[in-house]
């Protein structure tokens, strides 16, 4: 129903003018949801449950947020987010968006190659316009699976992290080996094969670790398991790629396990 309902009114208003209007819309939809059961941790509200969406997620509905938006942004605060870092956010969720737009301004770049997400700029992240070492956080979250030559995206990456930089990859996951082929093209096999329209592959966690280490990242994968009725709403299993520049200590990445 709440999937159905949402994409009636973005069908039925410009995106502009939805997202102008997705606040008060949700502060409306907050009040049948608010209670003592469970938080979100980006926008601090108190539920009496979430959002359950056609696609299996627990959705905030005072902001709008998902599990790996929450997963993430409790892992950023564990010390990445002090120093005002410069950030390159991918195809961000807009109740991040939001959140680093208030909280780091300038310093906070989002790029999308769709009309989908908030952006402030539209990069190919197979070709970035940044310089060498731009960005002391970049948030690449479910967007590999969605780009032919994805070596080519991580080689960029690489560049543009600054040396003490970390990058955040998540992508969906499967057993077993990377599965692509270049020969399925069209919407319905991709979806059949691959489970969704425009994916071009399904990584396995240490193929894409595998990819990430020969781009020149050092990689940590970070994974977690929850109580599927968490507090938080977080998955109740996630893995996390954090990767760093090889010539750098990863301390920071150990220390949070």
């Amino acid at each position: 129903m709440y999937d159905k309902l949402k994409s009636i009114i973005k069908k039925a208003i410009p995106s502009k003018l939805f997202f102008r209007l997705e606040g008060p819309l949700r502060r409306g939809l907050y009040l049948f949801y608010k209670g003592d059961n469970f938080q979100c941790n980006v926008c601090h509200k108190n539920l009496r449950a979430f959002v359950s969406s056609d696609h299996q997620h627990k959705v905030c509905p005072y902001c709008g947020s998902i599990e790996r938006n929450r997963r993430l942004w409790d892992l950023l605060n564990q010390g990445y987010l002090e120093s005002d870092p410069k950030i390159l956010h991918f195809s961000p969720s807009r109740s991040l968006y939001r959140k680093f737009k208030k909280l780091h301004g300038s310093n906070y770049l989002s790029s999308d190659m769709s009309s989908d997400f908030i952006s402030d700029t539209s990069m190919d992240i197979t070709a970035l316009d940044s310089k060498a070492s731009e960005f002391d956080i970049i948030i690449c979250y479910h967007i590999l699976e969605h780009v032919l030559d994805d070596r080519k995206a991580m080689d960029e990456l690489y560049r543009v992290l600054d040396e003490n930089g970390t990058c955040f990859i998540q992508t969906p996951f499967k057993e077993g080996k990377i599965y692509e082929d270049r020969a399925i093209i069209s919407e319905a096999d991709r979806l059949a094969h691959f489970g969704q329209e425009d994916h071009v592959r399904i990584y396995s966690i240490s193929g894409l670790q595998e990819r990430l280490e020969k781009s020149g990242f050092q990689v940590q994968v970070a994974s977690f398991n929850e109580n599927s009725e968490n507090e938080y709403g977080f998955s109740s299993k996630e893995s996390i790629m954090i990767c760093k520049k090889k010539s750098k200590s990863r301390n920071s990445i150990e220390e949070y396990f």
